[in-house]
């Protein structure tokens, strides 16, 4: 909703430089931060989940770059891949009984064939190994990242192979190897109904052809069928980036990132295979150094919590018991002081006519006497 929102606000944001920037380094922290925390994560949902993260992360890169209809574009094949992903994971857990932890896990390719090679195209798509539809979306904002600035571009290609890395760990440690489950969970081992394949098998065609429509059209001179379909909202924007003084890359520089970017995903890849086709992780209370401090989030809730959540507990608690205590005793005092004085005049309704007229005259003389004193 926040790309949407970015996407149809893009003559605002243009006229704000700044703002893009901060959405930039936002981006790019995101996509990072979330990348790295994947890289340690057993749990194969948690994986998943992170790297939702980091692809989102990429996707306020191409806003922040003034790549609007990129961003949308990675937005579209991603939830091919993405989904497939998430829905394969689902196939896993069913199979073995709601097991989630990748190192209990392992083999499952035998057992699992239609799982398998889903998730392997889904793998490979959101690696960015051409030509699946990851590779496309990803290779327009790490371009125009490119234009943008060198170093972006140089961030957002590291972050780029450790999604490559972390997705075929998951991907080897799940379906290679043995399998590393109980008995009782290898006995029941099977391949998911139809009613769950067939989903997979369709997001699997959509995640190899998905990103085709990033190739140039025809009747579109230069841009590709989204990109065409989405120029009339950046009629203004067009001529307002033209100021913005970007690089326009030629022709060998546009093959040479996208080269840069297929070899440093197919070297991750290939570490990840060799790390881990006959190595496990190790248990949690045995990890140590920098794969504990990633895989706890470098302690970010812990941290929140110490300097944020708890502090505002203890002022909240302090509030209730000493703020509340003065309300209701204002409250309660007020309310007290209306009552008691409300018994004493009370007192002076008899209903005694010739009382009224005493008072009347008393008050009378009263009022009489103020006005020649005073």
């Amino acid at each position: 909703a926040g790309i949407y929102m970015v996407i149809r606000s893009n003559v605002l944001f243009t006229l704000a430089p700044f703002t893009l920037d901060v959405i930039t380094i936002v981006g790019l922290c995101t996509a990072l931060l979330a990348a790295s925390i994947g890289i340690f994560q057993n749990d194969i949902k948690k994986v998943l989940a992170y790297s939702t993260v980091s692809q989102l992360g990429y996707m306020f890169i191409g806003l922040g770059v003034m790549a609007y209809s990129s961003a949308m574009f990675h937005v579209m094949t991603h939830a091919f891949f993405k989904a497939l992903l998430f829905l394969g994971a689902g196939s896993v857990i069913h199979a073995i009984h709601d097991e989630q932890d990748i190192r209990n896990m392992g083999g499952l390719r035998k057992y699992m064939p239609i799982t398998f090679i889903t998730f392997l195209i889904a793998t490979i798509a959101i690696a960015g190994i051409p030509p699946f539809a990851g590779f496309f979306s990803k290779d327009e904002i790490m371009a125009h990242a490119f234009q943008y600035s060198p170093i972006v571009w140089g961030l957002a290609l590291l972050g780029s192979a450790m999604t490559s890395f972390y997705m075929f760990r998951l991907l080897i440690l799940t379906f290679w190897g043995k399998f590393r489950g109980t008995e009782e969970q290898k006995h029941h081992l099977h391949e998911s109904p139809l009613v769950i394949t067939l989903p997979l098998m369709v997001l699997a065609i959509l995640s190899i052809v998905g990103g085709f429509i990033g190739i140039p059209h025809v009747f579109a001179k230069e841009m590709h069928w989204l990109e065409h379909f989405m120029q009339p909202l950046f009629t203004e924007t067009a001529k307002l980036s033209s100021h913005f003084g970007h690089l326009h890359l030629s022709a060998n520089q546009e093959f040479g990132l996208m080269g840069a970017s297929v070899l440093a995903v197919l070297a991750s890849m290939t570490v990840a295979i060799f790390m881990y086709a006959k190595r496990v992780p190790v248990a949690d209370d045995k990890m140590t150094g920098v794969p504990k401090l990633v895989y706890n989030k470098y302690y970010i809730d812990e941290i929140y919590d110490m300097l944020i959540s708890k502090p505002i507990l203890v002022l909240s608690t302090f509030f209730h018991k000493v703020g509340e205590a003065i309300v209701d005793a204002f409250v309660n005092g007020a309310g007290g002081l209306t009552i008691l004085l409300s018994q004493g005049l009370r007192k002076l309704q008899t209903g005694s006519v010739g009382f009224y007229v005493l008072a009347m005259v008393v008050g009378m003389v009263a009022l009489l006497a103020v006005n020649f004193f005073v």
